[in-house]
């Protein structure tokens, strides 16, 4: 992994991201909180598998740490050391069914992108900047959150999109960013990263990229001392800087 970068303070956030020529968004946390609804998903899944398996949120957090949702599947049943394996048909079928009632519980409105997202993609793509999303999630649901959020035709503001089944590896591993790199055709340095957990800073730290970080609800408490910055949320990212002399007071009377 290269050296860590040093530190930027979080009020030159905006500079940061203006100066990339792309800006890559992860996903699941990222751009919406959307990871409570895949785990309420996942339990569906599972009774509707006759599987008595209940992932509270504390279950869920530490199994977040393995990416990708099958794998989190397998890596449950692992962990609970019963019976044979669960076969790849077995774990395929509870997947398709968490994915469709996690589209079903998006299409009802109720996980909005998180603060500053809309307007950051909006003043990206006002100056010329591309976009570009690298997550472990599947197409499917990527649709599923970008065509309630931002509308059917989403996808036309996005010049690469690369999920976790087009590369051999998922993130802690850098496949997506690399892949990614390929598509835009451009340089390391020269994107920023937009992450919230400790895989995906990890990811695209060793493809090189400078990442920004914006602390999600099941990752707050990563380590992200390889960020160049940690924000809260992205909200004032797209707003554009004010000149200094209209930021001056007007002399008393």
């Amino acid at each position: 992994m290269q050296a860590e970068a040093p530190a930027i303070r979080p009020c030159d956030a905006a500079e940061l991201i203006r100066r990339a020529a792309a800006l890559i968004f992860d996903v699941d946390g990222t751009l919406a909180e959307t990871e409570e609804l895949h785990r309420q998903a996942f339990n569906h899944a599972f009774a509707r598998h006759g599987l008595d398996w209940q992932w509270d949120r504390a279950v869920y957090k530490d199994l977040l740490r393995v990416t990708g949702g099958k794998e989190r599947i397998r890596a449950h049943h692992e962990r609970l050391r019963i019976a044979a394996p669960l076969s790849d048909v077995d774990i395929a079928e509870l997947h398709r069914i968490k994915t469709a009632h996690y589209a079903e519980l998006v299409e009802t409105g109720c996980c909005p992108l998180r603060p500053g997202v809309t307007d950051l993609l909006a003043a990206a793509k006002a100056r010329g900047q591309r976009l570009a999303i690298a997550t472990t999630t599947s197409h499917g649901n990527i649709d599923a959150l970008l065509s309630q959020a931002l509308g059917k035709r989403w996808a036309a503001d996005f010049d690469a999109i690369v999920a976790g089944d087009d590369v051999p590896h998922k993130k802690p591993a850098p496949d997506v960013y690399f892949e990614i790199l390929v598509r835009l055709k451009l340089n390391a340095p020269d994107c920023v990263a937009i992450e919230d957990s400790a895989n995906g800073l990890i990811a695209a730290a060793r493809a090189n990229i400078p990442v920004l970080i914006t602390r999600s609800m099941f990752f707050r408490d990563d380590n992200f001392s390889q960020a160049r910055v940690v924000l809260d949320d992205l909200s004032g990212l797209g707003v554009k800087r004010q000149n200094k002399k209209t930021e001056k007071q007007p002399h008393a009377q």
